[in-house]
């Protein structure tokens, strides 16, 4: 398993934090940083920045910024700290909770719950689905009704594997790493831990796990079976 910030995502001097990701080189660092980052920006400036849009009632709690162009609809909650960049969209019943970062030109679909991750340009999630303690890559897309679980069953710290050692993080939250324009399809699930490289699909339906390497498509050799079946009206 590659834990090289640089093997996921390719261009992170776009990214509208200047110097958000100077002198981090492991793939759970951006998520350390985003508290400590959030902190000493929006907190210890009590930053309660709106240069967006509100297409209806939208609850804010603690420090935000919410940059131009963004447009934020019906019945979201945001829960700050949380930065959100320019030109993105939020769709209605939509939840970011604290410690979370969004780049710009980035979409989180209905009903959708985004908890501490870093969402790099032009990233999107789709509806009803979460995201959590996760770094999602340029472009990258999370399908509908998708779990990315970021906690152990035994509730211990998430351990990775490198070069046959394993690595604590010392945290018992932490979700996926998904590269630059990857793909989780719909109903997928990762769980804690999973890196999957830039330019993979994990299609619907799969569970996904550990090291997926880059440009790879990971799918269940699932079989279709047919069966005769009655033919009965369905009640009312």
């Amino acid at each position: 398993m590659s834990t090289a910030l640089s093997y996921y995502f390719e261009q992170l001097d776009a990214f509208p934090l200047a110097g958000f990701f100077d002198g981090l080189t492991h793939t759970w660092e951006p998520l350390v940083k985003a508290k400590s980052y959030l902190q000493e920006q929006l907190v210890e400036k009590d930053v309660r920045e709106m240069h967006g849009e509100a297409r209806g009632e939208v609850h804010f709690h603690g420090n935000y910024y919410v940059g131009a162009g963004t447009v934020i609809y019906d019945d979201v909650t945001i829960i700050g700290p949380v930065y959100i960049g320019e030109n993105c969209e939020i769709m209605a019943g939509a939840v970011i909770r604290p410690n979370t970062i969004i780049g710009d030109k980035c979409g989180v679909g209905h009903g959708s719950e985004v908890k501490h991750s870093v969402f790099l340009n032009g990233s999107k999630i789709s509806s009803l689905s979460f995201a959590g303690d996760s770094v999602i890559g340029k472009s990258a897309r999370i399908g509908s009704g998708v779990i990315t679980a970021n906690r152990m069953f035994n509730q211990g710290n998430v351990c990775l594997k490198l070069d046959g050692e394993k690595i604590d993080l010392g945290d018992s939250y932490f979700g996926c790493v998904l590269g630059d324009c990857s793909r989780l399809g719909a109903n997928s699930v990762t769980q804690p831990g999973t890196h999957i490289g830039p330019y993979s699909w994990v299609f619907p339906l799969v569970s996904a796990r550990g090291f997926v390497p880059r440009e790879k498509r990971v799918m269940n050799e699932n079989r279709l079976v047919f069966a005769d079946n009655e033919k009965i009206e369905l009640k009312p």
